[in-house]
């Protein structure tokens, strides 16, 4: 068959690193109790002193259900100090709080009529985990409507935290996650190699396969290994031999030790530390210091009230001169299963 030029890789268009300037930040006001068991409520000074440091650098665009959602929202921002000139709302109802999964992924192309276009990847809870999820699967698209922008639907299911960029044609993933049977069990790893290369606009795609105890995303990288310049990654270990994490985590350095980048180059590999295990009503969570965001002026970090967190802090740092590491406690948040990064996906500006 000939091949029409229509995705977005052959139109020029391509998913920009995080660390690569933003016009916003977008998030979904979280409001499910059943993410956050008997708990929810705790979660809220720690979600609005996130978005008041969002909103120092950038827009922070917030996706709510309605009027009422919109006060008990302003209502924690408020008492928080949040600068509100820099949040906007949008009535987007959603089933949960992971923008990072259900949220748009933005790509450019400055050369282009309209610089900017919305992939709406499918979207089903990590495999089917948390039903009803239809409301988080149209994000994307109302998204597109309201700001009439070009939206693109591949057709299989895809998360934003499965899959980190340097925003020079690398993309890397991972195996236990994107090869699930739960996910798209009709594509081989070659068959979603294309559809991350066409739709994605990158070059290359990097595989580690493990990802960390108590996640329930099926091993998403951003709890692993992220991206902190083009050619420089913060790889997660586990210092303590005896813990689950450690052999996982071992496995994954020597993959990313014998990667190698387009341009030939290896990979720098700065290690982080696990924070210490995090227990919750017997259940291990999956807490990681690789969960953080890297915004315009700040790169976020969860934090976990363990003696870890300065250290972490500290290395986070030395890779982002330019910007100023925060540490804010993710005790409670974590036991949503996820931190700062899974809650908020980036809008570049062009």
């Amino acid at each position: 068959m000939n091949k029409t030029s229509n995705t977005p890789k052959d139109l020029g268009y391509y998913f920009p690193a995080e660390f690569a300037p933003h016009v916003a930040t977008w998030l979904s006001w979280p409001h499910k109790e059943a993410s956050w068991p008997g708990k929810i409520n705790t979660i809220y000074p720690y979600y609005a002193q996130f978005v008041k440091e969002l909103a120092k650098g950038e827009l922070v665009r917030i996706n709510i259900a309605d009027e009422a959602m919109k006060a008990f929202a302003v209502g924690h921002l408020e008492k928080a100090g949040v600068n509100l000139s820099k949040v906007e709302f949008f009535f987007h109802p959603t089933n949960d709080a992971w923008c990072r999964d259900h949220g748009p992924a933005f790509l450019i192309n400055p050369k282009a009529d309209q610089q900017k276009v919305i992939v709406d990847w499918g979207y089903n809870a990590w495999g089917n985990k948390y039903p009803p999820y239809d409301l988080d699967d149209v994000i994307p698209t109302l998204i597109g409507k309201h700001f009439n922008l070009r939206v693109f639907h591949p057709g299989i299911v895809m998360e934003g935290g499965s899959v980190e960029f340097n925003g020079a044609g690398t993309l890397m993933t991972s195996t236990a996650c994107l090869l699930n049977p739960n996910r798209n069990p009709h594509l081989n790893q070659q068959q979603i190699e294309e559809y991350l290369v066409n739709y994605y606009g990158v070059e290359q795609i990097l595989w580690v396969d493990k990802g960390i105890t108590g996640d329930d995303t099926d091993g998403h990288i951003d709890d692993t290994v992220r991206f902190v310049n083009e050619d420089t990654v913060i790889a997660v270990i586990e210092e303590n031999k005896n813990d689950e994490n450690y052999s996982l985590l071992q496995h994954n350095l020597k993959q990313l030790q014998q990667m190698r980048l387009l341009n030939g180059k290896q990979l720098n590999i700065v290690e982080l530390p696990m924070p210490d295990k995090i227990i919750w009503e017997d259940q291990r969570l999956p807490g990681a210091y690789a969960n953080f965001y890297i915004a315009n002026q700040s790169v976020i970090v969860p934090t976990f009230r363990c003696d870890k967190d300065d250290k972490a802090l500290q290395i986070i740092q030395d890779c982002f001169p330019d910007r100023e590491v925060v540490g804010i406690d993710s005790t409670e948040i974590i036991w949503g299963l996820g931190s700062f990064h899974c809650l908020s996906q980036q809008e570049p500006a062009i």
